[in-house]
């Protein structure tokens, strides 16, 4: 079962993957990392160490507290992780007041890279970084000018669209095997009347507009290809160039008050998590959504093609050429303290990665529950993932074009900044994609 895993994985990174992040300086304080807390650990007390992340759902952060509790258990720390729905925001408070945490999990490895430039985060230790079970193509992406900051924790499929395969039959739907038979599907919906084709949300907080973004992604992927989005990561395709208008224009279009079920009345205002119960309730069709998703579907759903059950399918391409959009988390640290080194090579271990699917399913319910938890981390057994969640793995491994999330990748201030601020400005009606796209690239970093 492992060479299976290790198959998958191997496969994965054979495609093409966008270079490191880029870097740049974030706004944050300048103050240093802390100092390493070597005196308590030598005294044999247990160390405390507390880890912060945007994961904070029941089952995400109850899985992260258990496994990293028993981790500590086991090795004299006592491990707390503090999930918040503003971790963007709040992790350069806190670095600005010299009281980082000890570790952090950063879904932008953009954002990594600013912290790394600016000295807030340190280096890994040679032995955390030989310890790392995943691939350096994964690695790379916490790899900031030759030094490696990041420890890969977890993966993201994000071209997927949930949907209810009964719901379909019982309409006369198919599922769409192109984007102009998704496009034609909507439209096949609306005219029906009833229940709306799409559920969309961006509200998340200080994130709020980070689903927008992922939309833009697939369609500069689906439209103008891997080397345009590459491109655009650099900052040599600008967002008022052309292939992003287009990009943006065409999920706002998408996005009409006919076509989209908002539970809070508005896109912007429903939060990104909201989306899973009207799904299955039937107020929608359809929410273009990553892997990660299962875990704000209702507990108790089935996944499968059976009445009332839930499944997937592929966002679909536009040029033949199945690109698949993902993304991932890694954790950084602020100090070197030898506990802290070993708690982050524990981090990306597939022992880590099987003990948190394994906890965070039964926390959804067990019985064959989704977890919402992925990892690529290499010698994994497969079996700890139900068929549904091992088939995201076997997208990513027939896809021929893979790239990681564009902004995550973006510098802080604009993949993490305007990018998200300007977007939601444009689904609010507020601006157009124009203005949209001159105010981003007035945010981008001096190269």
């Amino acid at each position: 079962m492992k060479k299976t895993a290790t198959k998958v994985v191997a496969s994965l990174f054979a495609f093409s993957l966008i270079a490191a992040a880029c870097g740049g300086s974030d706004d944050a304080a300048d103050a240093p990392a802390d100092e390493p807390a070597s005196e308590e650990e030598a005294s044999g007390e247990v160390v405390g160490i507390t880890v912060t992340g945007p994961e904070r759902s029941d089952e995400e952060a109850g899985a992260l507290q258990q496994v990293l509790g028993a981790w500590g258990d086991a090795n004299g720390a006592a491990v707390t992780y503090i999930g918040d729905a503003d971790w963007e925001a709040n992790i350069n408070v806190q670095v600005e007041a010299g009281n980082p945490p000890d570790i952090s999990i950063f879904p932008q490895p953009g954002k990594l890279a600013d912290f790394a430039n600016a000295g807030y985060i340190v280096p890994l230790s040679a032995e955390t970084d030989a310890a790392i079970e995943w691939s350096d193509a994964w690695k790379t992406f916490g790899n900031v000018d030759g030094v490696q900051y990041g420890v890969p924790m977890k993966s993201d499929l994000k071209s997927l669209v949930w949907y209810s395969p009964a719901r379909f039959a019982a309409d006369g739907y198919t599922v769409p095997e192109t984007f102009d038979d998704f496009v034609a599907l909507v439209n096949d919906i609306t005219a029906a009347g009833g229940s709306k084709a799409l559920c969309v949300g961006i509200e998340s907080g200080q994130a709020t507009g980070w689903t927008f973004t992922d939309w833009v992604e697939e369609m500069v992927l689906r439209q103008s290809g891997p080397e345009v989005y590459d491109q655009w990561v650099a900052g040599e395709v600008k967002f008022s160039d052309e292939p992003i208008q287009t990009a943006m224009q065409s999920v706002i279009d998408l996005w009409t008050e006919d076509n989209v079920y908002a539970s809070a009345g508005t896109i912007a205002a429903t939060a990104f998590q909201d989306n899973g119960q009207p799904l299955v309730d039937g107020d929608c069709y359809m929410h273009r959504q990553a892997s990660f998703y299962s875990a704000f579907i209702p507990e108790g759903t089935v996944f499968g093609d059976g009445e009332g059950e839930i499944n997937v399918f592929y966002f679909p391409d536009i040029n033949g050429d199945a690109p698949v959009l993902g993304a991932g988390t890694l954790a950084a640290a602020f100090n070197d303290s030898p506990k802290v080194m070993e708690l982050m090579a524990y981090l990306g271990s597939a022992d880590y990665a099987e003990s948190r699917q394994t906890i965070q399913a039964e926390l959804k319910g067990g019985n064959g529950a989704l977890s919402g938890f992925l990892s690529a981390a290499q010698g994994q057994d497969p079996s700890v993932y139900t068929p549904l969640e091992q088939s995201f793995l076997s997208v990513l491994e027939s896809a021929q074009i893979v790239r990681f999330d564009a902004s995550d990748l973006m510098p802080a201030d604009v993949g993490a900044g305007t990018f998200w601020t300007e977007g939601t400005s444009l689904v609010n009606g507020d601006i157009d994609v124009a203005t949209a796209g001159a105010n981003i690239d007035a945010s981008w970093p001096e190269m």
